[in-house]
């Protein structure tokens, strides 16, 4: 994989996007699931690995935080 996209591409496992998100398994599961009451239809969609392993495209979860910031920013003024 020479091409300079894929290379760029970084894929980071629950345990980095809790510590990345501040949030907690159950939480991050929760604004995943439409059913529930904390559902966030932009929340990063986790990619399948392989078997029960999953994780998420780190610049997604970066992008989302910085939707965040500027949310909380827009709303406090």
């Amino acid at each position: 994989m020479s091409d300079p996209y894929y290379a760029a591409i970084r894929i980071i496992r629950r345990c980095q996007l809790e510590t990345l998100v501040g949030l907690k398994r159950s939480t991050i599961y929760d604004k995943l699931n439409p059913k529930s009451p904390r559902y966030d239809p932009t929340f990063p969609k986790p990619i399948r690995l392989g078997g029960n392993s999953v994780g998420w495209v780190a610049s997604e979860v970066e992008a989302w935080l910085q939707q965040q910031i500027q949310a909380s920013r827009a709303t406090s003024n």
